[in-house]
């Protein structure tokens, strides 16, 4: 899959784009098929390095997404497979900027149909 990846903390021009494996859902986690994301300025903090929450590198930007449910890791409940979501990645704030994403259950809602 492709990802905008941060390899390095530093001004927006450390982003590139790479080919990295498709992750798999833990335990408590959901794999969402990511289908838009927001950008913020906490997206900045954490490129920087600036955003006191410890992140490694690589990381993977991004935070405000939606998408699709494509897996749900072990003990996942209030989801299926194909359920429209949006919420935060993780409590990390990273993951986003790509085409797909793991995601804390507890970080997600199931977009509401008209």
């Amino acid at each position: 899959m492709k990802a905008a990846r941060v390899l390095q903390f530093d001004p927006p021009s450390v982003i590139v784009i790479e080919d990295i494996a498709r992750p798999q859902p833990g335990a408590g986690e959901v794999l969402v098929q990511v289908k838009a994301g927001g950008v913020g300025p906490w997206d900045a903090l954490v490129r920087e390095g600036k955003s006191g929450l410890n992140q490694k590198l690589p990381l993977i930007p991004g935070s405000d997404i939606s998408g699709v449910v494509e897996a749900l890791g072990e003990g996942v409940g209030g989801f299926r497979v194909g359920d429209e979501v949006y919420g935060s990645s993780n409590e990390q704030f990273t993951g986003g900027y790509a085409e797909y994403a793991i995601a804390s259950r507890r970080c997600w809602l199931r977009s509401p149909r008209p």
